[in-house]
């Protein structure tokens, strides 16, 4: 684990400035790091990770609960995330077990990468240590809200669009945006108290 940590800390790094180039808002990469509840998630994910891949039972399940709980954030410990990944506001993200991410990939809140359904044996148990959950390819965006379900691929470059439910394997360098949804403004009357 020690020898682990220098590879750790450039990660979080990368992470890091990441975040300063994807928000505008953010005024350093200190500040990244000290305030934002997505940089902190994904730090304590890359711990777990780590000792989750050398079989370290229950403690990366523990640290990713702890950090849930603090910022809104359910990343399981058996995700594969790679460099510069970015969490913008955070709260409500979910990424499943068996969740790949490459590099350069975005993700803004109440995003889900999770399972469609659970797949069971003969005996109807649930079957484990099967891909369940999406591939996220290099350079993908996915804004607030959007789910992408079951072990599908989001080609390299694509955008998901707010509110977009995904189930089937997109193509590199696509954009996917929900139906049209028609905003309907109707006028009330005033209520008078009695």
């Amino acid at each position: 684990f020690l020898r682990a940590l220098p590879e750790i800390r450039a990660k979080l790094k990368r992470d890091a400035e990441a975040g300063f180039r994807g928000d505008p808002a953010a005024k350093t990469v200190s500040e990244i790091i000290l305030s934002y509840p997505g940089f902190k998630a994904i730090a304590v994910h890359r711990i777990g990770h780590f000792l989750f891949s050398l079989g370290v039972p229950y403690i990366p399940r523990m640290l990713n609960e702890i950090v849930h709980s603090d910022t809104g954030i359910d990343i399981h410990p058996g995700a594969e995330i790679g460099d510069s990944f970015f969490i913008d506001h955070g709260t409500g993200v979910v990424i499943g077990e068996t969740t790949v991410i490459g590099d350069n990939v975005k993700i803004y809140q109440g995003v889900t990468l999770g399972a469609l359904s659970f797949p069971k044996d003969a005996c109807g148990m649930l079957l484990r240590d099967i891909k369940r959950h999406p591939t996220i390819e290099s350079n993908v965006t996915i804004y607030a809200n959007a789910s992408v379900l079951g072990p599908i691929c989001v080609g390299e470059g694509s955008v998901i669009g707010s509110n977009a439910w995904v189930k089937e394997d997109i193509p590199p360098y696509s954009r996917v945006l929900p139906s049209s949804v028609e905003t309907k403004i109707i006028q009330r009357k005033p209520q008078v108290e009695k």
